[in-house]
Formats: structure tokens, sequence, C-alpha cells
């Protein structure tokens, strides 16, 4: 009887992570507060609360540079036509704040994320366990896109919780909403300059 009851189970868990690998790849995701299949990046789960938008600049950095206000909560990508694109992003809380200088050193469409040691292990102290790699795709934190940040351990990132952008939320990682994440990607390369200011 035992064995016919792991055997029945794990079919079940067979069957539901199939189900979950073939909705990761068609776009959707399990919505446990809704109890519902959600297409990825519908109006509830990939856009953000602060709507982007471009606005006149006419300050002090060159066109095609990414600055960070941790202050505002809000990226610019200035252009060279005396216009910025402004997006609302979620930063690092308070302890995780940092500053400085850097450009893009690589990017990624749906990232597989390894957590850093440092994180892993103030994960554990609180009882938390983080997983030592994960897979790109809907439920992975770093969302559909990815721009890394010179040596550092942090990136520009998508998320799968919009909700919390224009909030101080993160280990210090700049997030943004998965529809403006793949928008500014696509309007960035490899060697931009990032200013993050606090």
């Amino acid at each position: 009887m035992r064995i016919l009851i792991a055997s029945v189970a794990l079919c079940f868990a067979a069957l539901f992570t199939g189900t979950q690998a073939d909705a990761a790849a068609s776009g959707k995701f399990f919505d446990h507060a809704s109890k519902k299949w959600v297409t990825y990046g519908s109006a509830q789960h990939g856009k953000s609360p602060i709507k982007r938008k471009q606005v006149r600049y006419n300050g002090s950095y060159g066109p095609n540079t990414i600055v960070i206000s941790t202050k505002d909560r809000r990226l610019y990508h200035i252009r060279g036509n005396g216009t910025a694109m402004v997006y609302g992003v979620g930063v690092g809380r308070e302890g995780f704040q940092w500053a400085g200088t850097h450009r893009i050193t690589r990017k990624a469409e749906w990232p597989s994320w390894t957590p850093p040691k440092v994180m892993i292990e103030r994960e554990r102290r609180k009882g938390r366990i983080l997983p030592s790699f994960m897979k790109g795709g809907p439920n992975n934190p770093l969302g559909a896109r990815a721009m890394y940040i010179g040596s550092t351990i942090y990136r520009i990132h998508g998320s799968n919780e919009p909700w919390t952008i224009g909030s101080a939320v993160s280990s210090g990682c700049i997030r943004m909403a998965n529809e403006d994440v793949i928008h500014l990607y696509d309007n960035v390369n490899v060697g931009t300059k990032v200013v993050v200011l606090r």
C-alpha cells in the first residue's frame, strides 16, 4: 500500500512539474493569490504602478547615460535629443543602498539567478533558504531582462513583483517592472554608462 501511495505521489509530482514547465514556456504562471493561471506580462503582473514617461532634459549627463536616483526611486535614460525617458524603480532597502559610476557589462534575456553567497548566508540566518541557482523564467526574481552593472553584484533587472516598484525593497539591485525593463533593454547597449545617486 505504501509503495502504491508513493507511486501515485510521484506521478502527481511529475505531472505538476511538467505542467509548470509547459506554462513557463508559454508565458504563464500560477498566481497563488487569485488561484488562477495568469499570462505573464499582463496588466496585473507586468506593469509598473509608476508609468514611464518622456521628459525634457538639459542636465549635465550626456546622451545614452542611465542615471538612477535612489532617493526619488526613478531611473532616467538620457537621450540625445534633449529628452530623457523616466521609469519608476525599486531600490535597495535601508542598509543596502549604494552609489557609484559604472557601465553595463552584460545584458541577458530571461536571466538565470545565482544569489551571491553573502545573500544566501544572510537569508539563512533569517530562516529562509534560497536556491543556489534558479533557471530564468516567469517565476525568477530577475524577471524578463537583466543589465549587469560593472563588476558589482548589482543589476538593473525585471521583477515578478511589479507592485514593489517605487519602494526601497531590494538588496541593492535596481528593480523595474518587466514591461519597462524590456523597453530599457531594447534601447541601451553593453558599455552604456550607469550613474547611481543617493
